[in-house]
């Protein structure tokens, strides 16, 4: 789960110091992915005991927001590019 955590604001990162708006694009949806990755972490966590179910039920709220923002972040840099 770390790893995950770590790897959406690394990318996020990334992205942002690529040259084109494309390139960088392409690690939004990197970040979204590890999103996705800790969220699917979390519910697993919580199933097998290692979380309090309602802890990771605000996790992956939080993980959904933060991939709704990338969706709008990344849609608004496609735009740029048309």
């Amino acid at each position: 789960m770390r790893r995950a955590a770590i790897s959406v604001p690394s990318n996020i990162a990334e992205g942002n110091e690529r040259s084109s708006d494309r390139d960088g694009n392409r690690f939004l949806y990197y970040a979204r992915g590890s999103l996705a990755e800790l969220s699917t972490q979390a519910d697993i966590a919580s199933a097998i005991g290692l979380v309090d179910p309602l802890l990771a039920e605000e996790w992956s709220r939080e993980c959904d927001e933060l991939a709704r923002m990338l969706a709008k972040l990344i849609q608004s840099r496609t735009q740029a590019i048309d």
